[in-house]
């Protein structure tokens, strides 16, 4: 019971929290209802009976020219999503123990996601919809990474591989190679593991992950919209497929910039590891010797399958030319990872070490980031256009810092509407980023683009929750005896080798 006795208290007050919120939305209903006479006759109204947020917000919308929820919603309600990032920084510090079951972070999440549900279920309509779309963007979310953690799991890659700083930075490169094309977590789960095994010898490999994570997981899918959920939602909302090439340059230039000062620290790092130039080649020499090799090929169809599902509903193959409707491409992906699964050998997974813990941490911490940042999202939405950005290297760091702790996709399109609403696109079409895209070279539209695909792409690499494949990296990492740094420790990795790319990356190509 002791346990439980914060985690209650913290349920009780977030809820209280959020019902305060729903009452003073109420009050300030009514302020405006007396005030223009427009909602409630008061002579017809039961004394002292007041509009609920519910009904003011409805009657709003249906109006079609009443506020949107960011504007209903009141800043405090953020306060449950900046709680749950404390939760996932400090509790891993204050009581690892306790933090390292699943069923504890299941009852933070829950603790603070469930009033925020209640909250938004005050706003009749318009919050049960915000919900609903969270809902299926989680659910879309978490069968892509639970898709491609399951399939690539059944990959097992055999042969003596040396965990030289060479040998790791030609992983990273070709992390960063493939992950446009398999996607960012694709490449994660396909490549992290083989990668640990070859430092298996090595006792200060954190680096290592770290900058997977920097390259693989993020900075590497920046030129396809199969590479990162931003760039397929922008694929979405009528990019065309091959226009993210054009960020080659960018790609590039971060990612080389990351290799080279990866090649340098991990070479330090072994160095004063190993206190003689025999110990640094034992430490490099594969723990097995047997020869290079690949079980379960079958499963890169499996991986060819999900980006295929991937590609085709964003063309909007058999359903004339529209994205497929919510549930078709998430049972397809789900049954090529149930034939991928069925097909693998037992003895294979285990020599992977596969097992399904990090795949549930993520699902249990995600399902609270989602429920938790409605509010924020929808407060960004409506409050966008007046935070004064209007230049490409503005748009990159609003996008980039934003996206290291919300969601990239949403993020993404958010600053994809604020951009249209001031070049006076209509962002209520299906495809307007198109129509933007064709805007005049004088109005700047294709560097803005470029400049929110990059921030939101690359910036999901500032912090564990910045990206899904981060947090499912760091799970794997440490279920291979692997001591990661918590969630400040990583961010002065990200200050102190990412900000100062990306200040390069803003003088070169967005000033």
């Amino acid at each position: 019971m002791n346990r439980l006795s914060p985690l209650l208290a913290l349920f009780v007050w977030s809820t209280c929290l959020m019902l305060h919120q729903s009452v003073a939305f109420a009050q300030d209903a009514v302020e405006e209802s007396a005030s223009d006479g427009a909602l409630i006759d008061s002579r017809q109204a039961p004394k002292g009976h007041a509009p609920n947020a519910a009904a003011h917000a409805e009657k709003h919308s249906d109006a079609g020219h009443g506020p949107k929820l960011g504007e209903l919603i009141n800043p405090t309600a953020v306060a449950p999503f900046a709680i749950l990032l404390l939760c996932i920084a400090l509790f891993p510090l204050l009581n690892p123990h306790w933090w390292e079951h699943n069923k504890n972070k299941g009852f933070i999440a829950a603790g603070l996601g469930v009033p925020v549900a209640l909250y938004l279920m005050s706003f009749g309509h318009q919050g049960l919809e915000a919900m609903e779309h969270s809902g299926k963007e989680y659910i879309s979310f978490l069968v892509l990474l639970g898709s491609l953690f399951v399939i690539s799991g059944g990959v097992f890659v055999r042969g003596s591989l040396k965990g030289s700083p060479l040998v790791n930075s030609i992983f990273l490169a070709l992390g960063a190679t493939i992950a446009s094309f398999v996607g960012t977590t694709g490449a994660s789960m396909l490549l992290i593991r083989p990668l640990l095994r070859a430092n298996e010898k090595r006792s200060r490999v954190a680096h290592v992950v770290v900058f997977f994570i920097f390259v693989v997981s993020n900075c590497g899918g920046l030129l396809t919209p199969l590479g990162d959920p931003p760039l397929f939602l922008g694929f979405l909302k009528g990019v065309p497929f091959g226009w993210t090439f054009r960020l080659f340059p960018q790609w590039a230039t971060v990612n080389g910039l990351l290799l080279v000062v990866f090649y340098i620290w991990d070479t330090i790092a072994i160095r004063s590891e190993a206190h003689s130039p025999s110990e640094e080649a034992s430490l490099e020499t594969p723990v097995s010797g047997e020869k290079f090799g690949i079980d379960g090929m079958h499963n890169f169809l499996g991986l060819a399958g999900i980006v295929a599902v991937i590609f085709c509903s964003g063309q909007g193959y058999g359903n004339g030319g529209e994205p497929w409707p919510f549930g078709i491409q998430e049972g397809l992906m789900l049954a090529v990872s149930a034939i991928s699964y069925s097909l693998t050998t037992k003895e294979t997974r285990e020599k992977n070490r596969f097992g399904f813990g990090p795949i549930i941490e993520v699902a249990v911490l995600f399902a609270g980031i989602f429920a938790t940042m409605i509010p924020a999202l929808a407060i960004l939405n409506v409050k966008g256009e007046s935070l004064g950005i209007r230049t490409p290297a503005q748009f990159f760091w609003a996008s980039g810092i934003l996206s290291s702790f919300l969601d990239n996709a949403p993020t993404y399109l958010t600053f994809a509407v604020t951009a249209c609403g001031i070049h006076g696109v209509n962002a209520e079409e299906g495809r307007y980023l198109a129509e933007f895209l064709s805007l005049p070279a004088a109005s700047g539209a294709v560097k803005i683009l470029m400049a929110i695909s990059c921030g939101s792409v690359f910036m999901g690499a500032n912090t564990y929750i910045g990206n899904g494949p981060n947090f499912m990296v760091k799970a794997i990492a440490e279920e291979n005896n692997v001591r990661m740094p918590g969630f400040f420790a990583y961010m002065l990795y990200s200050g102190g080798i990412l900000i100062p790319i990306f200040i390069v990356v803003t003088f070169v190509f967005f000033l």
